[in-house]
């Protein structure tokens, strides 16, 4: 099938295609209003900020600014930077003070799994640094959203329904998101007038509305009346951090990710191991591709789970882990008829994300990951202020020179990651693919459709997704049988899952034609449009 088309007569999307601007994100609002923001004259950043903000109000178990983001902008002119809006653990959050209290793990519910959120500085950061609108404007769709309400479309329910269960159990947030006890059904009008207060807060007097003063106080004594550590001065001192790109050649093109603390490394890693073995030969079946691809996972899986962590703490060469002797090192022990021994995985497994990607008329470029980890975070929640709070800090580990130990002021390893790819040293493509621990596979698996099998951005969302965790090798129901037998004949124990496995967008800036491309997960409830 040539790239660009399709068959038709199958359920299926087509591409967006437009020339002034083009969004993609997993809900269809907050996509219509980041393409309303470039349509006023905003640009990429402002268009991203909108369109999240609104996700945050509309899918409030995927994301909310009670957590974290990461972004890749590659300005028109100029070379792309990254940014980190990842929260630290409390200043009070001593390794030893766990010890003593006889805390083993962190629980997906416990206080001291709520690190300080970074969404809101980051998100205010970048509105000022590179933003066209102002703020107030640019959060504006958010706010009618929680204040007027929105209704609920059909995976919000779906995933609503599934998870509703932990704010049951903390109860705060009860009365907003399970009013009667019940999850809302598609086309619930749903309203969240506290969580519009802080958004119209925030859109008028920026960061410190957020960190300081009424919010942080409620936020740090929500936690503190569960036994957290966090105070006030934890959240007035957050400060989201620019940093620099990594990245590595895949058959012409370079993969692009932020760096550490977050899983982008492995994503890098896992191209490099596959660039290997020529996923473009026309010769490899299915369940070659799906073997390579959990093999190179598990190598790059391991590494990970060794080493990436807060570089500010415990650093690691990303330059040694990525050079041709340990690839190849890495590589040479793959084999394509037998499957490596399982191993598990050292985070918690999870898939609640939200990401979304942007390119505006003047061709800057924004890819952009917002998340509060689990379905609806810890579930802990600050009713006055309207925010419900992440659980980032589960990835933490109270073992004494383990890589992600809990320290004062540390981050913890993220799972989330936005991606670029580039072709001839310029920024071509922003994507993300949702989905946890399976992001970095995900990066990988989209990278090749592209590159080694010719797909567009749309048939490459679409393919079939497969991932290796926890010693199975997860399926998605519209993988064959007979591919299954095939992989469990090499060694894999097959788990058909029964959810789709995240969820991806993607946007594709022709830079010779001035056309734009857009695509949307068709496992999520989302859009691409132009402009």
């Amino acid at each position: 099938m040539a790239w660009g088309s399709r068959d038709y007569m199958a359920p299926g999307r087509s591409l967006a295609v437009g020339e002034r601007g083009i969004a993609a994100t997993s809900h269809p609002a907050a996509t219509l209003a980041a393409v309303d923001i470039l349509r006023a004259g905003g640009n990429a950043i402002d268009a991203a900020i909108a369109a999240v903000a609104v996700q945050c109000v509309v899918d409030p178990l995927m994301t909310g600014i009670g957590g974290d983001c990461f972004a890749l902008y590659a300005p028109a002119s100029g070379k792309p930077v990254a940014i980190n809006g990842s929260g630290r653990a409390p200043a009070k959050a001593e390794l030893s003070w766990f010890k003593a209290q006889g805390i083993e793990t962190i629980g997906l519910e416990s206080p001291h799994a709520v690190t300080v959120p970074g969404a809101i500085d980051a998100w205010c950061r970048l509105s000022a640094d590179h933003g066209r609108k102002d703020l107030y404007e640019v959060i504006q769709p958010a706010i009618r959203a929680a204040e007027e309400g929105f209704v609920v479309t059909p995976r919000v329910a779906f995933d609503w329904g599934r998870n509703g269960a932990r704010i049951l159990r903390q109860g705060a947030g009860a009365p907003v998101y399970m009013p009667g006890g019940v999850a809302p059904s598609v086309g619930a009008k749903m309203v969240h007038p506290a969580l519009g207060a802080t958004l119209r807060r925030v859109a008028q007097e920026g960061r410190t509305a957020f960190y300081e003063g009424a919010v942080a106080d409620e936020i740090a004594a929500t936690l503190k009346a569960l036994g957290g550590l966090m105070e006030p001065e934890d959240l007035a001192k957050t400060k989201s951090d620019y940093g620099e790109p990594i990245g590595t050649d895949y058959r012409g093109h370079r993969l692009v990710e932020c760096p550490p603390n977050g899983q982008g490394v492995a994503a890098l890693l896992i191209a490099r191991i596959l660039s290997g073995f020529d996923p473009s030969d026309a010769r490899l079946s299915q369940a070659d591709r799906i073997h390579l691809l959990a093999e190179a996972s598990k190598a790059a899986y391991r590494q990970r789970d060794a080493l990436v962590a807060d570089p500010a703490v415990s650093p690691f060469d990303v330059e040694a882990l990525l050079s041709e002797a340990t690839v190849t090192r890495l590589r040479d022990k793959i084999s394509l008829t037998q499957a490596s021994a399982a191993s598990a995985f050292d985070m918690p497994v999870h898939r609640d994300t939200v990401y979304l990607c942007v390119v505006d008329r003047d061709g800057n470029m924004v890819s952009f990951i917002n998340s509060l980890f689990h379905a609806f975070g810890s579930g802990i929640y600050a009713p006055k202020s309207g925010v419900l709070l992440q659980n980032r800090g589960t990835g933490f580990r109270l073992i004494e020179g383990h890589p992600n130990a809990i320290a004062p002021g540390k981050r913890p390893m993220h799972t989330i990651i936005p991606g670029l790819i580039e072709r001839d040293g310029k920024p071509v493509i922003a994507f993300g693919v949702m989905g946890g621990q399976y992001q970095a596979t995900g990066h990988a698996q989209f990278l090749s459709g592209l590159v080694d099998r010719g797909l567009d951005l749309q048939q490459a969302s679409d393919a079939p997704r497969s991932f290796a965790v926890d010693g199975v090798l997860q399926l998605e129901t519209t993988i064959p049988k007979g591919v299954a037998d095939d992989l469990a004949g090499r060694g894999h124990a097959i788990q058909y899952l029964e959810s789709p496995l995240g969820g991806c967008q993607a946007v594709q800036l022709d830079r010779e034609r001035g056309v734009m491309y857009g695509a949307s997960d068709h496992r999520k409830d989302g859009m691409a449009l132009a402009v």
